[in-house]
Parts: C-alpha cells; structure tokens; sequence
C-alpha cells in the first residue's frame, strides 16, 4: 500500500501542512484528503480544513493504477517521445482524454494503463498521469506525467507559462488581422455542451496568426494559447464571428465539403523537462485527413514554409510586441 507518514510540527490546518509536506498543489492535495488517502493520528479524515495540533501524526498514500475491466482497448497512440518520467503523445481525434460519468468508450488514460506505463496519481483515480487535456476532437501534441514528481514540475510550468502550445486551425472565413483575444470564458447558460463570453467567467487570452487564404476563402492559421479554457479556442474564434471547420457545435456548416471533425491541432509544445531542466520541444505531426485538405485547398509549398516549427514562435513574437 505504500504508506508515508510524518509528525506535525506546529498548528495548523490539514491541507496547508500537507501542502508543505508534500510539495504539491493545494488542489491535488485536497484530491488526495477527499478520497479518504489521509489519516490523523490512524482516523481517515476527509475535511480539508481539519485543525492539526504540534505532535500529530498524518499518515498518507497515492493511489495505485488499476485497469478497468469495463475499458476496451482496440486503438493504438503515437507517442512521440518517451522516458523513465514523462511521454508526450499524438493523440487522434475522436478519444477523450480520462475518463468521466458520461463517457462510456475508452479513454486515452485507459490506453496507457492497458499498455502498462507507469503514471502519476496526485490527479485524482480518473485523470492518472494527465498533466494538461485537450477536446475529444482536437488532435495533437499532449505530455503525460509518469511519475507524482514530474506531474508537480510540469503542472507548475503550466502555472507560471514556462510550458505552452501552439495550435494549427483551418477557419471558414479569412481573420482581419492578426492580434490576441483577451475575453473570459464561462459556460454558456442555455446550452451545456457549450462555453461562452462570460463576464463572470475564467480569464481566457488567445493569439491568432494568419498564415495562408485559399482560393475559396478558406484560412489557415495558428494560434497560441496564454491559457488553457475549456473550447477557449472555438469561443474566442466564435466571438469574432469565425469558425473552424467541422466544428458544428459552435457553428460551422457546409453542404460542400464532408468533414468529420475539428479541423484543431496542437502541432508544437515547449516545455522543459522535469528533472534535468532541459528545454525541450516537440511537433506532432497532422494527422492525414488534415493535412490532405491543407494540401487540396492551400498552395502546399506556401504552407510548408508557414508551418515550419521553428518559425512559429517568432510569429507571436510579433504579435506580442505590438500589442
């Protein structure tokens, strides 16, 4: 079971002093109380705020993975990159990143416990080893944390920035101009598969480059995310009266052309490695419906130079410099 302990040095409440103890986020500790893995003095306690006196002893586990029997396993992943503390993956669309009441096929995180890969807990029983999700049908680059040390590095690079993506969207209907959509997100209030501008939202910042117009006034584009909102790409792209292609759901219809899905991908991350600190960045290849449409509707030599991953960067640059 992997039972850990230590004594209380001084007063105080249960889930700052584990907080400390632990070098965790308040949120995952907190995860960790309410499941019942903490114990005062040998009694579970699952009150966050529980008052601890100098001398008491807190007992705590992490919990193991354990497959799911219900989960059947009959896709494989791309894995891009892999080490004894982290991987990073391709994923398709159409797969849903953990598990949740209302998903009934299996997950990426059942994936990676039915090939055995180790993965960290502090997350919670369903989101084992997800450091940062992205939708069911946004393809793309997605880190995945192998140990409880490397899922705290990683989550604090998404705090303070250090860690990031950029995202490669075809829209259907060329951007003014390039520039960051700085609107708070919420969920919409008459539809709750959808999210919305909401004043009393989470603070949502989006930047959008126009990399190239097709001839039938299709746009490719990129986009960098300041933060990470639920569809926080589609609602801003909605607010300024566009849409991505196949995303029926905040709005996209064609009788021209059958796409099956979100023309959405997250096509380079940066981060640096947990432990050694190195800076590290991955390119996830499109996917082949994707980049078969690219190639069919925009000039493939012209793109090939816009999404050359070593440019990307300097196209925010100026953005943000200009703003």
């Amino acid at each position: 079971m992997n039972l850990k302990s230590f004594e209380v040095q001084e007063d105080g409440r249960l889930d700052k002093i584990l907080t400390a103890e632990l070098n965790q986020s308040r949120n995952q500790v907190e995860q960790l109380i309410k499941e019942g893995l903490v114990s005062v003095n040998d009694q579970i306690v699952v009150k966050t705020g529980k008052k601890l006196l100098e001398g008491d002893r807190v007992t705590y586990r992490f919990k193991e993975v354990v497959p799911k029997e219900a989960a059947i396993v009959d896709f494989d992943v791309e894995i891009l990159y892999e080490d004894d503390v982290m991987m990073v993956v391709n994923k398709p669309s159409g797969l849903v990143v953990h598990p949740a009441p209302s998903v009934k096929e299996a997950t990426l995180v059942d994936w990676l416990i039915y090939k055995g890969i180790s993965l960290s807990t502090i997350s919670g029983e369903e989101r084992h080893g997800i450091v940062h999700r992205i939708d069911k049908d946004t393809t793309g680059a997605l880190v995945i944390a192998k140990t409880n040390e490397a899922h705290q590095k990683l989550s604090e690079q998404l705090q303070d920035k250090s860690m990031g993506r950029y995202y490669l969207a075809v829209i259907d209907y060329p951007l003014k101009s390039n520039g960051i959509v700085e609107k708070a997100v919420g969920r919409n209030p008459n539809n709750r598969l959808k999210m919305d501008i909401r004043e009393n939202g989470k603070e949502a910042k989006s930047a959008f480059f126009k990399l190239a117009e097709s001839s039938s006034n299709l746009e490719l584009i990129a986009v960098k995310l300041f933060t990470g909102r639920t569809h926080q790409i589609r609602v801003h792209l909605e607010s300024l009266g566009r849409h991505i292609l196949g995303d029926t759901l905040y709005g996209f219809k064609s009788k021209k052309d059958t796409i099956n899905r979100v023309f959405l991908h997250a096509y380079k991350l940066y981060m640096y490695h947990p432990t050694t600190g190195e800076k590290m960045e991955f390119v996830a290849p499109l996917f082949p419906d994707m980049q078969n449409f690219i190639n069919n509707k925009f000039n493939h030599g012209e793109i090939d130079e816009k999404i050359n991953p070593c440019h990307i960067d300097s196209y925010f640059t100026t953005i943000t410099d200009r703003m």
